[in-house]
């Protein structure tokens, strides 16, 4: 039976997007990979960008509120930033919550190479535990 994964972060339109699409890509058929934010900032040209050269297409992913009819079948709720974590919803019993926090690389400062830097750097460190997760999660 296939687990709902949802990450949550502040605007879900970086870190949470680049879960999803991790876990898409990388989850097989086993899971069900969405994300939303505490609030829609739209989704991120640099994170669609730096995933696209991941080979990981996450173009046609939309940057969406946590609506929370959603939580009624989501399996575990992943908080990817300290924000989102904070300001979760209560969440039903059975629903597991885990908070993985990453850097927001929309904060990045610097001339657009650093900033992309940021976005590959998080990125690398989304994947790495989205597969560490995979491999616990057997």
């Amino acid at each position: 039976m296939q687990k709902k994964i949802l990450f949550l972060c502040t605007g879900n339109s970086c870190r949470s997007q680049m879960a999803e699409g991790w876990l898409r890509v990388l989850g097989g058929d086993r899971y069900i990979a969405c994300s939303a934010g505490i609030e829609a900032h739209g989704k991120n040209p640099r994170a669609i960008a730096v995933m696209q050269e991941a080979g990981v297409d996450i173009s046609a992913q939309q940057s969406e509120v946590l609506n929370p009819e959603e939580l009624d079948c989501t399996d575990l709720l992943i908080t990817v930033c300290g924000h989102a974590d904070k300001h979760c919803p209560a969440l039903p019993d059975s629903i597991c919550k885990k908070h993985w926090p990453f850097d927001d690389p929309a904060k990045a400062i610097g001339d657009e190479a650093a900033i992309m830097a940021e976005f590959r750097r998080v990125r690398d460190q989304i994947r790495t535990r989205i597969e560490a997760f995979i491999q616990t999660d057997l």
